[in-house]
């Protein structure tokens, strides 16, 4: 016997069917198939018959006795029994339950898998944290709920790419350099010499220790090996990144959330992204004038086809339009 996987709509369809019997007119009609609150009362439970006692203007037992006359035949179905006003109870074979059991234990991992997304491609950003300190709660909130989507996503068809966007780059990447730098040298917060926006966490401490002890650390596609210089506040930002990069990396793989793409905000200036997005912003402006232009010239040209009698009148409205 064929498994039938959803017995809901297996069985909205043999009463689709039943009703296209009983009451061909009811195109519309609404068919609910619910659980019974008691396993006395069968499986699942359709109260159809109640819909259409008003339109069939018969009593709701008659007419649940004619739709289970009219159901065709299935394999899954055990019997069906009328209870209370007219509510039908349907009671499903233990051989079609035991087939749901076997076949969600050959398809294993695959089980429950659609092909709604047809392999489009489809990214994901999610947790994206400032590289300036470790994750916490808000952060693995952002995890729990970008992967659960990546999850069903891939489930449902689509090829998801997870994506952690690394804002590694302005005014707070700076004040994470001088913080770590301050710390090297021994200025602690409570040094009036410290900076309002400076970071006062314990993990700065952390951070300025290792870079003092010249220790080497892994940051997806970087490898960083602290140089020791406390004057040197490139080598210091780059290494306090990197260091916090990798914490941050430890605690997700430990969550059991992974990415596929790691993008840093500073490639965008290191490869010339920024500059190119200024220089397309650039020439915008001449390119809506040029649309403007052609825009008039094809409407004048149109004004003058049709010879409108208030032409010059018309033609001043379109240049306070398109601002010419």
């Amino acid at each position: 016997m064929l498994a039938v996987l959803n017995f809901k709509s297996h069985l909205s369809e043999l009463f689709a069917l039943a009703v296209s019997v009983v009451a061909p007119e009811a195109t519309h009609i609404d068919i609910l198939i619910e659980r019974p609150k008691q396993a006395l009362h069968g499986d699942y439970a359709c109260n159809l018959a109640m819909q259409l006692a008003k339109p069939l203007r018969k009593s709701p037992r008659d007419i649940a006795q004619a739709l289970i006359s009219a159901l065709p035949a299935s394999p899954v179905v055990e019997k069906v029994e009328i209870a209370g006003a007219g509510f039908i109870n349907v009671f499903i074979t233990t051989a079609a339950k035991q087939n749901v059991v076997r076949s969600v234990l050959q398809a294993g991992a695959g089980y429950g898998h659609i092909h709604l997304g047809a392999g489009c491609k489809l990214q994901v950003e999610f947790v994206s944290a400032n590289p300036t300190g470790p994750l916490h709660v808000g952060h693995g909130r952002g995890a729990a709920v970008g992967d659960c989507l990546c999850r069903v996503l891939q489930t449902a068809g689509w090829n998801v790419t997870r994506e952690f966007y690394y804002n590694d780059a302005g005014a707070q990447i700076d004040n994470l350099t001088l913080s770590v730098q301050l710390r090297c040298k021994g200025v602690t917060p409570d040094d009036s010499s410290w900076p309002e926006n400076g970071y006062r966490g314990d993990y700065i401490i952390d951070v300025a220790r290792a870079y003092l002890a010249q220790e080497a650390v892994e940051a997806d596609d970087r490898h960083v090996r602290a140089s020791g210089d406390v004057n040197d506040a490139t080598a210091i930002r780059n290494f306090a990144v990197a260091y916090l990069r990798s914490e941050q990396d430890l605690d997700l793989r430990a969550f059991g959330v992974n990415f596929d793409v790691y993008s840093l905000e500073s490639s965008l200036y290191t490869e010339g992204k920024v500059e190119e997005r200024k220089l397309s912003a650039s020439l915008l402006p001449a390119a809506i004038r040029m649309s403007r232009a052609m825009h008039y010239g094809y409407v004048l040209l149109i004004l003058v086809t049709i010879k409108i009698a208030s032409c010059a009148r018309a033609m001043a409205a379109i240049r306070i339009l398109y601002r010419m």
